[in-house]
């Protein structure tokens, strides 16, 4: 007999339809089509019997590269159930670098829309599936259908996912997700944030980041529904918000800001929002209070399966810039010079336990060491373990051999009047190594920024390039992509500046 504790020891739908099979498991929110845990069960059987079909038995691996779509979770479980691994690929992704990504997890098949066809076609090196042509159904019926294959015995240490980073300040990584990563993530969220029978999660993020994908996870070892909208849009989002009950979505703050600005006010039955895929501004949670949004903002990593802390709303609206505690089972260790750190001192931010990935695709292990994963940020611990993240280890700047923290900086033009966001960076300087350039959202002049900042700043931390810009370039998981901010702070690109 299997430790009980080895649990799941099948894909988590099998397990969820013998306890609740006429709960509502997904509903598309343009339609409102709802489908059943015994619907899912029905599609997930079909689906992994034809996956079975096209591939080599179990251990396969079943690219994808679709939007956000139910069918995206059906493919998840549908993988669990038989043994594969599914790796979610970037729609927005060019063919070169998607080639080389099918190529790093050694793909037996890739799953496509009609809109991603010709892509996958571009770059697949195995053969190419729709998802059309796939018996993936919400209505339940069998028809012909074979049934489907036995659920395959799970151990948590299988790998069930491979999602790539975001490769906002390197090349993306494969990481490998395992079965026990997932459901530690998920239980550790229900701590966190609390589940009800009727909670329902707005899912409008990408479904090939960890942000999108996790609510199915989630909702299916809950007994909840996951709400799937195919892309955000801020009158859409509201109107799905109110139609469907909504009571927890997933948002990453230029979503929630947008949503704000066209008027949206939350209805009763809004417990969370969890906001992620990057910082949280003091004035966007002094709009969340003002609103009566229920806003969490969360830090997380595609490294950790999403949550890492989270900030419930009372928490972050008495300690504006916090992302909160750690989730239950997850150890952080701020760490410098190899020592952790006192409550305060600032430091690297290493995390440990059941959510973090075992490794990466190519086996870099320079990212974990004696703490755990080295996540690459810098950030401090209140005295009460509230955890504060403040940019990156590679974001600090060196000009005329003084340390800039990128995140100063922009804490400092952050206060000018009339910005609502900034990215700063270093460039490249003949005479000072690197100099400091800040990329700024808002109703502000480059001569503002660099007079407040000179006023607030010392003087070699003050921008000596600025540029104004309509908004901030972001990746699709809504973190800054900084390799864009210095293209468009460069050369010729850096019109609209002052130096």
């Amino acid at each position: 007999m299997r430790d009980p504790l080895d649990w799941p020891t099948a894909d988590l739908v099998t397990h969820r339809v013998d306890a609740t099979p006429e709960r509502t498991a997904m509903v598309t929110a343009e339609t409102g089509e709802a489908w059943t845990y015994r619907d899912l069960d029905r599609a997930v059987a079909a689906v992994a019997a034809d996956l079975d079909r096209r591939t080599n038995g179990t251990d396969a691996t079943v690219a994808t590269l679709l939007p956000t779509r139910p069918a995206v979770g059906v493919l998840l479980f549908a993988a669990m159930r038989r043994g594969a691994t599914l790796a979610p690929l970037n729609v927005e992704l060019d063919a070169e670098a998607l080639r080389g990504q099918v190529a790093a997890v050694d793909a037996d098949l890739l799953v496509c829309g009609a809109s991603t066809r010709a892509l996958a076609e571009e770059t697949a090196t195995c053969p190419v599936v729709s998802v059309a042509d796939l018996p993936v159904q919400s209505d339940g019926a069998e028809g012909e259908r074979e049934p489907g294959v036995t659920p395959t015995e799970l151990t948590r240490d299988r790998t069930q996912l491979v999602l790539f980073t975001s490769g906002t300040t390197s090349e993306p990584k494969g990481v490998r997700l395992t079965v026990g990563n997932l459901v530690a993530s998920a239980v550790a969220s229900a701590f966190r944030l609390g589940v009800t029978p009727g909670d329902r999660w707005l899912v409008c993020l990408p479904t090939y980041h960890m942000g999108g994908l996790a609510p199915f996870v989630r909702c299916t070892l809950y007994g909840s529904a996951v709400v799937v909208q195919r892309s955000f849009d801020a009158a859409a989002t509201q109107r799905a918000l109110a139609d469907h009950g909504v009571t927890g979505v997933s948002l990453v703050p230029t979503m929630l800001s947008r949503l704000l600005d066209a008027g949206w006010e939350p209805h009763d039955a809004l417990r969370f929002v969890l906001l992620g895929g990057g910082p949280a501004s003091e004035g966007l949670v002094e709009r969340c209070r003002e609103r009566g949004v229920p806003v969490c903002p969360t830090y997380g990593m595609t490294e950790t399966a999403s949550q890492i802390a989270t900030a419930r709303p009372e928490t972050a609206f008495e300690h504006r810039g916090t992302v909160g505690q750690p989730l239950v089972f997850t150890d952080v260790t701020v760490v410098a010079d190899g020592e952790p750190c006192d409550p305060g001192e600032r430091g690297e931010i290493v995390v440990d336990g059941p959510t973090v990935t075992p490794g990466y695709l190519n086996g870099d292990g320079d990212s974990f060491g004696d703490f755990g994963f080295q996540t690459g940020d810098l950030g401090y611990r209140d005295a009460d373990g509230r955890l504060w993240v403040e940019g990156r280890v590679d974001d600090r700047i060196v000009t005329g051999g003084e340390n800039v923290a990128a995140s100063t900086v922009v804490d400092a033009i952050r206060a000018v009047r009339g910005v609502e966001d900034a990215a700063v960076v270093g460039l490249p300087d003949e005479e000072w190594g690197q100099r400091v350039a800040a990329l700024v959202v808002g109703d502000a002049t480059p001569d503002a920024v660099r007079s407040h900042c000179a006023d607030a700043l010392a003087a070699y931390e003050v921008p000596k390039t600025v540029r104004i810009a309509d908004a901030l370039p972001r990746t699709p998981s809504g973190t800054v992509d900084r390799e864009a901010v210095r293209s468009r702070l460069s050369g010729d690109n850096a019109d609209d500046v002052s130096g």
